[in-house]
């Protein structure tokens, strides 16, 4: 048995049927990460089961199988995949199921077309996709390619006693494909020239623009774009290797710097032909941004086509938008599927047995130039090696021990990997590092420093402020003699943003305890107002009276936050899905965040705005005596104050300190704060009625915010 760290199981057809039932089953149980149902567990046996009578009566045992295989970079996982005769079949199974579902017919065509316009080494062969529901009692006998003529098969259906028949009608019909390259598990992720071309119909109106509502200035942010490429063009040209780091206040447009950089670079300026293979990705760590924007253009590029009259489906949509926008975590996974493993000596080495050279590009990803937002979220070294060490990536148990890296590092070292030029494009927020084991900005620069001397540096002179690394930039840079500093890479803001500029301001001056709080309330009260409750149902109805039309509201708490439920709050369930539907559903959908029930917390929002907020503030950051005093709650009974001055407790003051900063800029027009005023009724026994909600652990809270002159309503 041959195992590729992107499938649970590999083997030749000869081999498959010598592992026996229960050796293969435990190889899957024992390779998956994570416990394993008794459902899923039952589901292997039957496809064990089902597929060894297929391959038994096989007259030529020539080909492979593989189970639960995973598309790179894509985070989708196929049942089965069979490798025969020169085609690729593609198969989704349904145990114990008796009806075909549309909906499942989708799932194993989605995953069809996803090899297809992603998996090099199967972009020029014949795919059958094949639904199988075991207690069906009907199945294909005709054999069709689909509409788009690709190679891709027209979806078939079977059952457990007919998938032999399935299989056999495609070959027949197909007798003389070409053989399949063995390398065909480890292919690397590589977009077609079909997909390519799709995804960029999707973004010739800028449709995401209607996402994120910037409010800054458009001459800075082209001025931005501009150099950026400037420095990608002077890097191909002269075959170098270079790193921007771009800052900007919350809501100037970061996060569409990065997409339009990605698209100008992916569809180059004055030519009809998208790149082929020097291409640009967005990638982010934070889940909800990513689902959010893919759904969002995914959804107006088909309603786009629908306008048309095209036949198309949402799930071509969505399809064409994930190569521009993809998941950090799976970029970075597929890199390390590459190496060799356990890691010798602290240094990273490619294991030629699970990765193919592609030209220029050798043994790194597909694109010149990579995209990431919130770089400041990288993990530290401590966080990325206990992730490794447990075994977390590609769902199933790639066990990286003793791994030497910073997550900024091993990003560097990806793009390094490539044999010509490489850009990496950071995209940093300030004070915006809201989880344990985030490194902030420090990481990528003691990485340049430590490791990767050759490589540009391109900086923000913003990034010597206190919310970057400290504000020790400058030191930590001080002996390297490749950095250029351009005030072209922070987003300045004008006039046409005051907003922006002013609230982001405030917010840090708030948070500080600056004396220049309350000025700078008094300059934006009117054009951005920001008001004052103790009651949930003033500030929503407060946030109902000011928004207009499709103007969004919603409800944010801190993911510390804790004693929110008996002011009718919930909190938003975890899942990107859930994020996608606050965030994009209309307020006839109890589901919006319009809907003002479910509260989403700074986990779910970091990088998203909506255009009216209510922030409430749950007694886990308090104001005491002129600072702030930082709270957990304990099980269900008592909230404990994180004391000492230990580096734990630190890390921990500055996430909640930031998670506070964050959720306080969401807002593109106006906010409504909400420190609720507690409950200070006591039983006849002299006792609290809810010793949890003392009104003395929000009022501190509530008299600082209302001495800063912000208006009570």
């Amino acid at each position: 048995m041959r195992k590729s760290p992107r499938c649970l199981y590999e083997n030749s057809l000869g081999g498959f049927l010598a592992d026996g039932e229960q050796s293969i089953l435990g190889i899957l149980v024992e390779s998956y990460n994570g416990q394993v149902q008794t459902t899923q567990i039952e589901a292997w046996k039957e496809e064990i089961s089902i597929m060894r009578d297929f391959v038994a009566v096989l007259d030529n045992k020539d080909g492979r199988i593989i189970f639960e295989y995973d598309i790179p970079r894509l985070g989708k996982r196929v049942d089965v995949v069979l490798l025969y005769h020169g085609i690729i079949f593609c198969i989704e199974f349904k145990v114990g199921q008796a009806s075909i579902l549309e909906a499942d017919v989708d799932q194993v065509f989605d995953y069809a077309l996803d090899l297809k316009n992603f998996h090099k080494f199967s972009e020029d062969k014949i795919i059958a996709p094949i639904l199988v529901a075991t207690k069906y009692r009907n199945y294909s006998t005709e054999v069709q390619m689909s509409a788009y003529d690709d190679k891709v098969v027209n979806p078939l259906v079977a059952n457990g006693e007919s998938l032999a028949s399935v299989i056999c009608n495609v070959l027949n019909v197909y007798p003389n494909e070409s053989p399949i390259d063995d390398r065909w598990p480890i292919s690397p992720y590589a977009p077609t020239p079909t997909i390519i071309e799709a995804a960029r119909s999707l973004y010739e109106n800028h449709s995401v623009e209607d996402i994120t509502r910037h409010e800054a200035d458009d001459v800075s942010t082209d001025r931005t774009i501009q150099y950026i490429l400037d420095v990608i063009r002077d890097s191909e040209e002269k075959g170098e290797k270079s790193i921007c780091f771009v800052t900007g206040v919350p809501g100037a447009g970061k996060t569409l710097v990065g997409l339009d950089v990605a698209i100008k670079q992916t569809y180059h300026e004055g030519s009809d032909e998208p790149a082929k293979d020097d291409g640009a990705v967005y990638l982010s760590g934070n889940g909800p941004l990513v689902a959010v924007l893919n759904e969002a253009l995914a959804q107006d590029n088909y309603k786009k086509a629908q306008a048309r009259g095209e036949r198309k489906k949402l799930s071509d949509s969505r399809r064409e938008v994930r190569k521009s926008i993809q998941m950090i975590h799976r970029y970075r996974d597929n890199m390390l599927a590459k190496i060799k493993n356990p890691v010798e000596n602290g240094v990273l080495e490619i294991d030629p047995a699970k990765a193919v050279e592609m030209g220029m590009s050798g043994f790194g990803e597909v694109e010149h130039v990579a995209i990431f937002d919130e770089a400041q979220r990288s993990w530290t070294h401590e966080r990325l090696a206990s992730y490794l060490r447990r075994g977390g990536t590609y769902g199933n148990k790639l066990k990286v021990p003793n791994f030497p890296m910073s997550e900024a590092a091993f990003l560097i070292w990806s793009l390094d990997q490539r044999k010509d030029w490489a850009v990496i494009v950071c995209l940093v927020g300030g004070g915006q590092e809201i989880n344990t084991g985030e490194a902030g900005i420090t990481e990528w620069i003691k990485a340049l420093n430590e490791k990767y001397q050759h490589w540009n540096v391109y900086i923000s002179p913003e990034l010597t402020e206190p919310e970057y690394a400290e504000g020790k930039v400058n030191e930590l840079l001080a002996n390297n003699p490749k950095v250029t500093y351009s005030e072209d890479l922070h987003l300045s803001v004008s006039l046409r943003s005051y907003r922006s500029e002013k609230v982001a301001a405030f917010v840090h001056a708030l948070l500080a305890f600056d004396e220049n709080a309350s000025q700078l309330y008094e300059e934006i009260k009117d054009k951005y107002p920001i008001v004052l409750t103790r009651d949930m149902t003033k500030a929503r109805k407060w946030l109902r009276d000011k928004a207009r039309g499709t103007e969004r509201t919603g409800v944010l708490v801190t993911k510390e936050a804790a004693r929110f439920k008996p002011l009718a709050i919930h909190i938003l369930s975890q899942g990107d899905e859930n994020a996608v539907h606050w965030f994009l559903e209309d307020k006839t959908d109890t589901r919006s965040s319009n809907y003002l029930e479910d509260a989403a917390t700074e986990i779910q929002v970091q990088g998203l705005e909506l255009d009216y907020t209510c922030l409430l503030w749950d007694a886990d950051m308090r104001c005491e005596n002129g600072k702030w005093h930082y709270y957990s709650f304990n099980g269900n009974t008592k909230w404990n104050e994180q004391l000492g001055n230990t580096e734990n407790n630190r890390e921990k003051q500055k996430y909640m300190l930031n998670a506070y900063r964050v959720l306080l800029t969401r807002a593109r027009a106006g906010m409504v704060i909400c420190v609720p005023e507690g409950n200070d009724n006591k039983t006849p026994n002299g006792f609290w009625e809810d010793s949890t909600r003392l009104p003395e652990f929000y009022n501190g809270t509530y008299e600082y915010l209302k001495s800063l002159g912000v208006r009570e309503i």
